[in-house]
């Protein structure tokens, strides 16, 4: 399979995405725990390139933050096409309390919108929702 690294779309894209994947990691974890997910409609993953191009814009995106990094990406999900990156370093010591309290508030805070009976659950920092609205923007503004 030939690699999508050097496709203008993908370092567009990645260029893009730096400063989504840097806003990702918590506050005051030396850029440790960051991750992303977005959610798009098939199609509009289609247009973008692909799931492929996708994942390789999103790591190629967290090695220019030094990251390590884990992606996945599905298309025709029940949420349509979904993609996501996250930081597989080790978290120093010193960070560990951060990263840790981040991840409960997150997880915290996806239980309590799935166990909701309300659907109106107000779109938080670092919710899918408002990560995949920010990848929309940064995208878009690539192709300005």
């Amino acid at each position: 399979m030939a690699s999508n690294a050097k496709d203008p779309r993908c370092i567009a894209m990645a260029e893009a995405l730096v400063p989504l994947l840097r806003r990702s990691s918590p506050e005051n974890a030396g850029g440790f725990g960051g991750s992303c997910q977005v959610n798009l409609g098939d199609e509009e993953a289609v247009r973008l390139g692909g799931v492929e191009l996708i994942r390789a814009a999103m790591r190629k995106a967290a090695r220019q933050l030094d990251g390590k990094a884990e992606t996945i990406g599905w298309i025709g999900t029940r949420f349509g096409t979904m993609v996501a990156v996250r930081d597989t370093r080790e978290v120093p010591e010193e960070h560990r309390p951060v990263v840790d309290a981040a991840m409960y508030e997150r997880m915290s805070a996806a239980v309590t919108r799935v166990s909701s009976e309300s659907g109106d659950v107000p779109v938080q920092r670092g919710s899918v929702t408002l990560m995949t609205q920010e990848f929309r923007a940064a995208v878009a503004e690539t192709k300005a």
